[in-house]
């Protein structure tokens, strides 16, 4: 397609010439409606004119017959001026005026009338002019008038300028037209081209702005904020694929390499069944792996926003703590909770129950630091109110994680390498993550001092005005499995 007639299509030249169109008629509409009015003033002082005339004719013919009404004319025939003034005997023969011809039977139809006329000395030049008529007695006839041509001339010129103004205002919209139109049609290519460049491969390129604000720029900055997001994905979705291979291999090769070792040296019911539950064990952590990345996927999908429910977090958070305290007495440590009352969110109590479970769970894995003369998990639950948000911390007293690594420990399968030697695969902290951006919030990592402390910061609800006097636990505490 040329360059004209993508120009052409566009849907900004072709709103231009639309308006250009309203506007026109619009225009034309007002300066004919002008027009119109300027004549209808020019008659009615015409006539106004015409009747001041013939009062004062009507005076002298009262006074000296038609004698004195012929000398008035003559008299006034004589001044200069538009005013014209015919007296004929009743066979149409003029006595006195300054119309030499007219046409045939305009004297025999009394009243005002708009005919054409002749002066004397111009035989062949005719004239426009609006006149009264008057039968006098004895047959005389009377026509006091005005001529038109000033009338006409104005005409004219207001015809002209309607015309040329029409002329130079369809003139200057085109062009203003076509201008906005190739601006907007740059910026249009430019964009085109930018998203054939990202579409080619390119995902680093984005779409420029020029500072302005208006509508080309914010719709750049939404696609820029989306292909970021998208850049995020898909670097995501890399590092995920590297981790699988990765962390999955492992388990995989020692699956095979104890089925291959029971083939060889199994010689007894007793060697292929410990074989199996080694196989049996290893397979559970594959598919603990591959539920943890699908519960992942789906929360950052948004496939979970339809379970959503008003419920108390701080109930959610004491039911955890409960759930747990047991395992972590198991382990010589201690748990404490501390929540507000009333901690209304609006979210998916499962998925908030999961993650903070994966907090706790982590928390007992690694809460303990003989470095720091902490020998045995020390945790605490605190939940309470904040501004806006509500947020649910578990803290312990471990080595903790270096700032450094803060960021990058919430990513998939990311494992640091003082964990490596604890059972799990790096994910807990990714889902904590993921449920966070869930709920219009985020998970932060803090220091302890010593140890980790774990904020999953989520946007408080709306406080129902019964809120459930129940204190049973949520079915959730009996689902949950601990995601590795």
């Amino acid at each position: 397609m040329t360059a004209l007639g993508k120009l052409f299509r566009t849907t900004v030249l072709k709103l231009s010439l639309a308006y250009l169109v309203i506007f026109s008629i619009g225009a034309g509409l007002v300066l004919g409606w002008v027009a119109l009015n300027v004549k209808g003033l020019l008659d009615q002082q015409i006539a106004q004119t015409i009747g001041a005339q013939i009062t004062g004719l009507a005076e002298q013919y009262s006074q000296g017959g038609i004698r004195q009404l012929v000398g008035a004319v003559v008299r006034r025939t004589q001044a200069p001026g538009a005013s014209l003034y015919l007296v004929t005997t009743p066979a149409g023969e003029t006595i006195a005026g300054n119309v030499a011809v007219l046409p045939a039977g305009v004297l025999n139809h009394p009243g005002a009338v708009e005919t054409r006329y002749r002066r004397p000395g111009e035989p062949q030049q005719s004239h426009l002019a609006l006149a009264r008529i008057f039968r006098l007695p004895g047959g005389f006839h009377l026509l006091v008038g005005r001529d038109l041509e000033d009338r006409e001339t104005l005409r004219r010129v207001i015809g002209r300028a309607l015309f040329t103004s029409l002329f130079w205002l369809v003139a200057i919209g085109t062009i203003g037209g076509i201008f906005v139109a190739l601006r907007v049609l740059r910026r249009v290519d430019a964009m085109s081209d930018a998203a054939r460049t990202i579409m080619s491969g390119d995902l680093s390129r984005r779409l420029d702005t020029t500072g302005s604000g208006d509508e080309f720029d914010r719709l750049a900055q939404n696609l820029n904020a989306m292909l970021e997001r998208m850049a995020e994905l898909m670097a995501g979705l890399k590092e995920v694929s590297d981790n699988i291979a990765h962390d999955l291999k492992t388990p995989l090769t020692r699956m095979r390499n104890d089925a291959e070792q029971a083939l060889r040296i199994g010689s007894s019911a007793l060697d292929y069944r410990a074989s199996l539950e080694k196989l049996l064990e290893e397979s559970d952590g594959l598919i603990r792996i591959f539920d943890a990345l699908l519960m992942i996927a789906r929360v950052e999908a948004g496939a979970d926003r339809e379970g959503l429910q008003d419920f108390d977090v701080a109930k959610a958070a004491r039911d955890v703590g409960e759930l747990y305290e047991p395992l972590v007495e198991n382990e010589g440590g201690a748990l404490t909770i501390e929540a507000q009352p009333g901690l209304w969110v609006h979210g998916n109590r499962e998925l908030i129950g999961q993650a903070l479970a994966n907090l706790v769970d982590n928390a007992l894995k690694y809460g303990a630091d003989a470095s720091t003369g902490v020998e045995r998990p020390e945790i605490h639950i605190d939940a309470r109110r904040m501004g806006p948000m509500v947020e649910i911390a578990v803290g312990d007293r471990g080595p903790g994680i270096d700032a450094a690594d803060r960021a990058r420990v919430l990513g998939r399968f990311v494992r640091l390498e003082g964990s490596r030697s604890k059972p799990g695969s790096g994910l807990g902290l990714s889902l904590a993550a993921a449920v966070a951006r869930l709920h219009q919030g985020e998970l932060r990592l803090e220091d302890n001092d010593p140890g980790l402390r774990v904020v999953l910061a989520i946007r408080s609800g709306p406080i129902p005005i019964e809120a459930p006097a129940s204190d049973e636990k949520h079915e959730l505490l009996t689902e949950l499995s601990g995601v590795p």
